[in-house]
């Protein structure tokens, strides 16, 4: 089938693609190959039984205007069918971002009623999704952590009881003055050393879901948590999340959170930027923490 892509997501992984790593089942880049990444189109013409001529799909389209492919490539291309909603949402909470949020937090993460629940990243287009959902699904106190007073403000917008700014220093004690009573359950999306402050408050029987690690994408050795043992005294667990191993829960996810969009139970944050010229500029935006939520780029205009 042809596609024409619509909108074409930013995500930091991408500096992982770029430094020559395989990641997620994609080959390592080299100089002049299109950059991985996923997107939204509307299928132009198909040879395909599953795909129609005016489709909206969302799946691996790379840094690319236009795409030919074939289902034979495994490509992962996914239906739009939430078709009362704005496209550009198959990037964000009704895509693989969205799949990542709920399957990792409610799946993985198991929370429970009255949770106290502490997110980092958590204005990133993952995070501000998690920070949300922990409130429709009715968690306790919810913390979020992110980089500026601008990017807190939104947390607090959104709906967490307390906004951590990490720039200005002492996770530890920060986290410790926001969660009194310890953390439940942390969802980690940057990893490092905000990870290790985590792990000096959690409470018993707490859990750790592993779904990002932003802050070691450029670092040069990888950084262990110097502090596991924390998990022993306070019986706490510590799991990896990878979303493409729940594929079986994307239907599920997809309708939960469509609803809670519908019922204005969680405001999807999208940061589009006009012009597929603007890719590279919008990337070193993401990477400086300039943008607010998911990271997207309009490349053709669906109404047109």
């Amino acid at each position: 089938m042809l596609l024409q892509t619509l909108y074409l997501s930013l995500a930091p992984v991408m500096a992982m693609y770029m430094s020559g790593q395989e990641i997620a089942q994609r080959p390592p880049l080299a100089i002049g190959d299109v950059i991985h990444g996923r997107g939204v189109a509307r299928v132009i013409s198909s040879r395909h039984p599953d795909y129609q001529a005016g489709d909206i799909v969302h799946g691996q389209l790379g840094w690319q205007t236009y795409r030919v492919t074939d289902a034979a490539e495994g490509e992962r291309f996914y239906p739009f069918t939430a078709t009362d909603l704005p496209p550009h949402l198959a990037l964000g909470a009704l895509g693989m971002t969205g799949y990542s949020a709920y399957c990792g937090f409610v799946d993985a993460g198991q929370p429970r009623a009255g949770d106290t629940v502490l997110v980092s990243g958590a204005a990133g287009g993952v995070g501000h999704l998690v920070i949300q959902i922990a409130r429709a699904v009715g968690c306790g106190r919810v913390v979020g952590i992110a980089g500026g007073a601008e990017k807190c403000r939104l947390l607090q917008q959104l709906g967490c009881d307390v906004a951590i700014d990490y720039r200005l220093g002492d996770m530890q004690e920060q986290i410790r003055l926001a969660c009194p009573d310890g953390v439940d359950l942390y969802f980690d999306n940057v990893g490092g050393e905000i990870l290790e402050a985590a792990l000096e408050n959690l409470r018993m029987h707490s859990r750790i879901v592993l779904c990002g690690s932003i802050s070691e994408y450029t670092r040069d050795e990888p950084f262990g948590p110097r502090n596991y043992t924390r998990l022993r005294r306070h019986e706490a667990t510590m799991r990896g999340f990878y979303v493409y191993n729940h594929t079986a829960g994307y239907a599920n996810a997809e309708q939960r959170m469509a609803e809670w969009v519908r019922s204005g139970e969680l405001t999807p944050v999208q940061d589009i930027v006009d012009g597929f010229e603007n890719m590279p500029a919008a990337l070193i935006g993401l990477y400086a923490g300039s943008n607010a939520g998911k990271q997207v780029v309009r490349v053709h205009d669906p109404q047109e």
